[in-house]
């Protein structure tokens, strides 16, 4: 089946007229490969313009059977429609049969927060004595103290720490820019790791600017930092299912708690919609409400 003429259209869209980052141009079309191996299984020789509702159906009955969540399915549709928005921009269709494809119903699932405490807890198993250890305080500190995604930690450069103006500025989804406040103890730590640790390692070449480094002198990955919260979460005893992601969770969190506007918290986190964003208010009534059933007399 050739869809590969498609694919590469629609790749180059999403890298230069959506600007959208690897991971997720990876996503999307990871989503359209799994339409084109339904229908080769199905042995559907068909192209993108002669796809019918049908077979978007037939589709999420086959991932249904293979284990695909409601969650997944909805965002494989999204991935679809997009690809079929792209279709119908570049006039290889008129009929988007994408257009009355239904999302399985799925509730809104709260994220895992962390408390103070917590968070505390992590920072204070972390050995400090290694030279691992003072970046990665650093990385945690950088974490809760702004908020940021793992990849926008990752790719954090020199350059782009504003101390004496109190912020750093952060290359978002969709290459997007955005000044995200930070605070005395990140600001502090940060200075630490690049000032004592940093300063003695090896850089490779290409790596100068970027914040935190590894043994080799390369900027991290993603799948480390994801690997450091885990060991730290298991040596602090919490039995939480967290990820670096519960960091950005539990600054937007904490501060809608403290009573931040929830437009500052927007723009902090560099949300496109303030509808993302508002997932933070369900989770300030939900501590609300545990408040009241963990410490009024009539509860």
């Amino acid at each position: 089946m050739k869809w590969d003429s498609y694919l590469n259209g629609y790749q180059a869209f999403l890298q230069l007229e959506k600007s959208l980052s690897a991971n997720t141009v990876e996503a999307y079309l990871h989503d359209v490969k799994t339409l084109v191996q339904f229908l080769e299984q199905s042995g559907e020789e068909v192209q993108p313009a002669q796809v019918k509702l049908s077979h978007l159906q037939g589709l999420l009955k086959w991932v249904t059977t293979q284990g695909m969540t409601p969650r997944t399915q909805s965002r494989l549709i999204s991935g679809l429609k997009s690809f079929y928005k792209y279709l119908l921009l570049e006039n290889i269709l008129q009929k988007d049969p994408t257009e009355l494809l239904d999302a399985p119903r799925i509730g809104r699932k709260l994220p895992v927060v962390l408390t103070s405490a917590e968070i505390d807890a992590l920072i204070e198993v972390i050995d400090l004595s290694t030279p691992e250890g003072e970046r990665n305080k650093a990385i945690l500190e950088t974490l809760y103290g702004c908020g940021l995604r793992v990849t926008e930690l990752i790719n954090l450069k020199i350059s782009s720490l504003y101390f004496p103006e109190s912020f750093v500025r952060i290359i978002g989804k969709g290459n997007k820019e955005r000044l995200v406040p930070i605070g005395k103890s990140a600001q502090k730590q940060i200075t630490i790791y690049k000032d004592t640790v940093r300063i003695l390692q090896q850089v490779k070449r290409g790596n100068e600017d970027f914040l935190f480094l590894n043994r080799r002198g390369s900027k991290l990955s993603r799948a480390m930092i994801f690997n450091i919260v885990k060991d730290l979460a298991e040596k602090a005893g919490i039995r939480k299912t967290i990820s670096p992601h519960t960091f950005r969770h539990s600054f937007a969190t904490h501060l809608v708690e403290g009573g931040a506007d929830l437009r500052a918290v927007q723009e902090m986190l560099g949300h496109e919609s303030i509808t993302t964003t508002e997932i933070y208010t369900h989770l300030d009534r939900e501590y609300l409400r545990s408040t009241i059933t963990q410490f009024h007399p009539r509860k």
